[in-house]
């Protein structure tokens, strides 16, 4: 009798699939990923950064110096935001799996929208203003959040340590 291989955790394979999106971004700085789960482990929701649908890239800036109009973040739309609109059903209850600590703009439509927990890969700008609302925000609403710890070699990031 042949014993069954043993496959990777749902951690694992939920975060590389949430690399493998960032991989579908155009920022040329920053590729980020999000993949929402619900409890059956079936994947609702899946997302990366970029402008809104519909509208040319090359249309916008990718700067990501500049005044609020002349750079990316008056435009851009963050993966976890877009894995919540992309969404096949409600994602109350569910679990996020993003490549970064979430902002805290997506952090509001996180907790509004009713996700249960956050897993992320990066937390690079752990001390930057945004990034503490954010786990202010998360924590006052009960919303549970850790760091993914990688478990094989394997990995699609591509460009792990970039800036934003």
């Amino acid at each position: 009798m042949t014993k069954p291989r043993n496959p990777i955790s749902w951690d694992e394979c939920f975060m590389q699939m949430a690399y493998l999106m960032a991989m579908r971004s155009k920022d040329p700085n920053t590729q980020a990923g999000a993949v929402i789960v619900d409890q059956n482990k079936v994947i609702v929701g899946l997302g990366y950064n970029g402008f809104p649908r519909g509208i040319d890239e090359g249309q916008l800036p990718w700067s990501r110096t500049g005044g609020f109009t002349e750079s990316k973040y008056a435009f851009v739309v963050h993966a976890e935001e877009n894995a919540i609109y992309n969404a096949n059903k409600a994602v109350h209850g569910c679990v996020l799996y993003c490549t970064l600590f979430p902002c805290n703009e997506c952090t509001k439509t996180i907790i509004q929208n009713g996700i249960s927990q956050v897993i992320y890969a990066s937390d690079k700008y752990h001390n930057d203003p945004i990034w503490i609302a954010s786990r202010k925000l998360l924590d006052l609403a009960g919303v549970k959040y850790r760091q993914y710890t990688p478990e094989n070699e394997l990995s699609l990031d591509p460009k792990e340590e970039e800036k934003v």
